[in-house]
Formats: structure tokens, sequence, C-alpha cells
């Protein structure tokens, strides 16, 4: 028996030795007793690495959210339909063909009446046909987006209180519509319209966007398509948004206040080869003639006049200031 127990301990001892030997120095051969220490030495334990790796995870998808709302908005073709959307005009295509149209035959005539000219009446036809309605439409569309980022942040603001108080998005968006000045009442309401027929919150907000092409908007419905793709706290992302909203438009007061001098100074450059050649022609109408009466004055007032749009074009870019 004793013969037999012999080999049968040696066994015993050599799998005990291998277990010890597995348990103590396996963790130093496959890096995890480094990998611990390395936690310990920065203070990190596997809850705040858990914790970090969801933070990951919702940051790719706010990323993955951000890309679909960036596609969306790429895809968006600005047509003569929404350029009229965007001046909060209610026209048809053909009513917008009829306006130009009568803008270009009575400034045709005008300038056939006054000049005698056939190529300044083309010029004219050229310029009421189709660049004034365009000018017409880019003024009011300036306007509109102007007196609808006035009020957004008081939107925001109305939304965040909303919510703090226990009433749904959606209500809180039809109190703006109802309630809020224009252009921001009649916007919110095509979106409940839109969402009422169907549409998620965060296309119709989407939408606003294509008919009022501004950062706030985008800013907006970023938040809002975030916060129904991922989760989170709406009013305080909301509530954030409306400081940001505030903190743009005093930087943008303090910008056009530090630039008024430079816009001075160019509207004065600008003027300035008007008014000497005004009173130059007013002390020497012989002198000043040479310019329109001869074919090397022509040519001098022509390249004279390409030279100030380049300098005008140069100061306005000089003086306008993206936020």
């Amino acid at each position: 028996m004793s013969a037999l127990n012999a080999p049968l301990a040696a066994g015993l001892v050599a799998v005990a030795s291998g277990a010890l030997a597995y348990v103590f120095l396996m963790p130093a051969l496959s890096g995890e007793r480094r990998a611990e220490q390395r936690r310990k030495a920065l203070g990190q334990p596997r809850a705040v690495l858990a914790e970090r790796g969801a933070a990951a995870n919702r940051r790719e998808q706010v990323a993955k959210s951000l890309k679909e709302l960036e596609a969306k908005k790429d895809k968006t073709k600005v047509t003569l339909e929404l350029r009229i959307a965007r001046a909060g005009l209610d026209w048809s295509r053909q009513k917008y063909y009829v306006v130009s149209a009568i803008l270009a035959f009575v400034l045709t005539l005008a300038a056939f009446l006054v000049s005698q000219n056939l190529i300044i009446s083309l010029l004219a036809l050229f310029v009421g046909g189709f660049g004034l309605p365009a000018w017409m439409l880019k003024w009011r569309q300036k306007r509109r987006v102007a007196a609808f980022i006035e009020e957004l942040p008081n939107a925001m603001d109305v939304v965040v209180r909303g919510l703090r108080s226990g009433i749904p998005l959606g209500d809180c968006l039809r109190m703006i519509s109802r309630e809020a000045k224009e252009p921001l009442r009649s916007e919110f309401r095509v979106a409940i319209e839109a969402q009422a027929l169907g549409l998620p919150m965060s296309d119709a907000i989407l939408r606003m966007y294509e008919r009022v092409p501004v950062t706030e908007v985008n800013f907006f419905s970023i938040v809002i398509g975030i916060q129904q793709k991922s989760g989170g706290n709406l009013s305080e992302a909301l509530g954030n948004l409306s400081r940001v909203l505030r903190e743009r438009k005093k930087m943008a007061g303090k910008i056009q206040a530090m630039s008024m001098e430079a816009k001075a100074s160019a509207a004065i450059i600008g003027a300035l080869p008007f008014v000497v050649g005004g009173g130059t022609y007013l002390s020497s109408p012989e002198y000043t003639a040479l310019l329109w009466t001869t074919s090397v004055g022509k040519i001098a007032l022509v390249v004279s006049g390409l030279w100030m749009l380049a300098g005008v074009l140069v100061m306005k870019k000089m003086i306008n200031f993206n936020i």
C-alpha cells in the first residue's frame, strides 16, 4: 500500500503545485495584475471605467444622430417655392412670375422713356425681371430671420418652464404656436400640423430649419432629435440652448458696435468718388463731360466702376462677421 500511496501522493502534490502556480503566475503573465495596478495608480475603479464606457456609447449614439440630421439637411434643395416660403409670402410660382413680369415691364418702360437707349432698356429689363424680385425675396427673408431669432430664446424659456412643470413637449409647442409673435407662431404652427399628420417631432423641427435656415433653428432641431433618439433631460438641454442663443445675440451686438467705425469708414470711402464727381460736374461741366462723350472717358468710367465694385466687395467682406 505504501508503494501505491507514494505515486498518488506525488501526483496530488504535482496537481496542487500546478494549481497554485496557475493562480499566482497567470495574472502576472496575462497582464491583468499590471492593468489592475495601473487602475489603482490612476484612481479609476471598475465602476468609473464602466461609466466611461456608457458615456462613450452615448457619444456614439449622439454622433450617429448628428450624422443622420446632417444627411437630411444636406438633401434640402432650395426651390423657388422654398425661397418664397422663407420670405414669408404665400405666393405661388405663377404669381411670382407675374409680379416679376410687371416689374420688368415698368422698369424697362421707365428706362426707355428717360434714356431713349436700347441697351439701358435691356439692362433695366434684366434687373426688373430677375434681379429685383430675387433681391426682394432675400430682403424679406433677412427681416423674417432676424425677427425669428429675436423671439426664439423666449420660446425656449417657455418650453423649459413647461417641461419642468410636467407639461408634455407637444403641448408646450402648441402654446408657442398660439401665443408667440410672428414669424415664430406660424412656423411652430406648421410644425404642429406636420406632427398631427404623423410626422415625428424631430423631422417636423428639421423642416422648420428648411424654412428658416439659421444656426439657431439647427441647434433646436438637433437637441430635439438627440433627445428622442438617445434620451436625456430635455429641459436642461433646452435651458442651455436658450442661454447659448442669448449669448450669441449678445456677441452679435458687441461685434456690431465694434464694427460701426469700419462700416462708417467704408461708407465714406464708397461715397467719396460720387461726391467728388458730382462737385466737379457742378463746377466744371465741360471738363467732366469728357468721361461720357469720348471713348477714352467711357473706358475710364467702366474700369473705375469695376475697381470700385471690387473695393466695395472687399470692404464688405472685411466688416462682416459670422458668429
